[in-house]
């Protein structure tokens, strides 16, 4: 791992002391060290503290060296500042998902989508992330990142996920997951094709995808790398779709939803059973049409307005909607069998006590009330499950209806996998393309120092006395001829990614101009930038 200079000084101070004060006969000034190159010095979080452990075979003693005008330390902390500066920022995905993590821990994680800004901006604010995303959603919480330096954004970002949860690093760390540049671009591919989903294939997380673009647009933080890599899941997820029709027959978290009543339901009851379902966004529209769509043609929706309820209506013309205002909604949980609550409220709608004492179901569904809370945060608080005269069911009961609907799909989820492999290499040439942005930016610099430089000999030499029209006239030529010398070298750095060959063409003319100008001695573009965090802090 690489070591920031800000960071590394105090550090290697004191492990130098220490290496003195147990070897008497070594002289820190007359010693020669050296970093071995197949090792790192390796920075560790352990409860919440960084440990820097070095073995002794990172620190060499070669007698056969003279001693060096740079002392010892000096030498050690270049090394370190060297090797930091050379660090390749890093695109990370932090999430946890209904695969890893039960349903309580993610709607203390889940963030809702008006709150999505302001998320950006937090994680843009520490000091080694420079690009951020969020997915939230019912079955995952994914913090997408470019990272200035690998571990301390892991850090970074797990702290910060803490925070804002109340959940302690120690318990996040034994369920998130932590996937990094190929790894995190094959992942959010994966996630908009559907193959992530419990619901293999089903089609909203496309939609979901699609939202964070839109909600990103504008905002400072949702940077170059990490909107091109949402827009480009957009299009992975569009082609998996068409090209296997993995979507085919596929069930979403709303249909598992009214399979799993079904399944818990006698069989008798599905024709005359009370259905209830709770919201009228994209969740409750959906229940509506698959309970449609399984016969149930009477049904009562509790919505905070009518205007959603009536546009159903409106839609499923043959259907009787029933609407009611929240306002009645414990008075319409006594008189359904079935709930169905799909709500954005971050607070439970009912509790134990709002439950206890409404009058049973009826016989015909075997006298207990089903709740199917498909809400992250959920509707329905775990403590109503204690009532014998109720059964609960939550987003992560919905795995034993996905099971039976998974086997026709993996075959088409195969296809989809080599699609993805491929579209994962166009990416991530894209973004090495990236990489030729630093040396135009400093080959120009470098160039704009040397032609002030001589403007202002040539200027000197000329006079006061100059008018300003051949002040500018000497300006513009010098400019001139500067562009037209830069011309050349700057097309042959640029490159769209599209063609492997021409990608590293372009990249061995980056490495030969910053060779021939000397460019790469310049400071590195991510010390610049995380200087330029630790600076702006107050």
């Amino acid at each position: 791992m690489a070591v920031s200079t800000s960071f590394s000084c105090a550090k290697l101070e004191a492990l130098l002391l220490k290496c003195t004060s147990s070897n008497a006969t070594t002289t820190i000034s007359t010693t020669h060290f050296s970093l071995a190159r197949n090792r790192k010095t390796l920075f560790q979080t352990h409860r919440g503290a960084i440990r820097c452990e070095v073995s002794a075979s990172d620190v060499s003693v070669d007698p056969t060296k003279k001693p060096s005008t740079l002392s010892a330390l000096e030498q050690l902390k270049t090394s370190a500042a060297d090797r930091y500066t050379k660090e390749k920022s890093s695109i990370m995905v932090i999430g946890l998902s209904v695969h890893t993590t039960p349903v309580e821990m993610r709607e203390k994680l889940a963030i809702p989508e008006a709150e999505w800004p302001r998320a950006i901006a937090e994680l843009c604010s520490l000091n080694h992330i420079e690009e951020a995303a969020v997915l939230s959603t019912c079955n995952r919480m994914e913090i997408y990142v470019v990272a200035l330096s690998k571990h301390r954004g892991v850090k970074e970002v797990t702290e910060w996920m803490s925070k804002t949860s109340g959940i302690p690093v120690a318990d996040l760390s034994q369920h998130q997951f932590l996937l990094y540049n190929k790894d995190a671009t094959q992942h959010i591919f994966e996630v908009s094709a559907g193959l992530d989903s419990l619901v293999l294939g089903e089609g909203q997380i496309l939609a979901q995808v699609k939202q964070v673009v839109k909600v990103g647009q504008g905002v400072n933080g949702f940077g170059r790398n990490i909107s091109g890599l949402f827009k480009h899941a957009i299009t992975v997820g569009k082609r998996v779709r068409t090209e296997t029709n993995i979507a085919a027959g596929a069930v979403s978290v709303s249909s598992a939803a009214v399979e799993l009543a079904l399944m818990k339901l006698p069989e008798a009851s599905h024709a005359n059973a009370r259905m209830l379902i709770i919201g009228a966004g994209k969740m409750g529209k959906l229940v509506i049409k698959h309970l449609v769509a399984k016969g149930c043609t009477k049904m009562v929706v509790v919505n905070r307005s009518e205007e959603r309820v009536a546009a159903i209506r409106e839609e499923l013309k043959d259907v009787e909607i029933i609407y009611k205002p929240l306002s009645e909604m414990l008075t319409c949980i006594g008189e359904a069998d079935v709930a169905f609550t799909s709500t954005a409220s971050e607070t439970p709608l009912f509790l134990k006590d709002d439950v206890k004492d409404l009058p049973p179901a009826t016989d015909e569904v075997g006298g207990r009330r089903f709740f199917i809370d498909i809400s992250v945060p959920r509707n329905v608080g775990s403590c109503v499950s204690d009532l014998e005269s109720v059964r609960v069911f939550n987003v992560d009961d919905l795995k034993e209806v996905v099971a039976a609907n998974k086997e026709d799909r993996l075959r088409k989820a195969m296809e989809a996998q080599a699609i993805i492999s491929e579209e994962s290499k166009q990416f991530e040439a894209w973004r090495d393309s990236l990489e030729t942005v630093p040396t135009i930016k400093k080959l120009r610099a470098y160039a704009e120092r040397i032609r002030m430089a001589e403007l202002e000999k040539c200027l000197g030499k000329m006079g006061d006395d100059i008018p300003k029209k051949t002040q500018r006239a000497v300006d513009d030529l010098s400019r001139g001829i500067v562009n037209k010398m830069l011309h050349g070298p700057m097309q042959h750095l640029r490159c769209d990614g599209s063609d492997s060959r021409t990608l590293n063409e372009t990249l061995e003319n980056m490495h030969a101009l910053n060779r021939m100008f000397n460019l790469e001695t310049e400071v590195s573009v991510l010390e610049q930038k995380i200087r330029a965090k630790v600076e702006q802090k107050p």
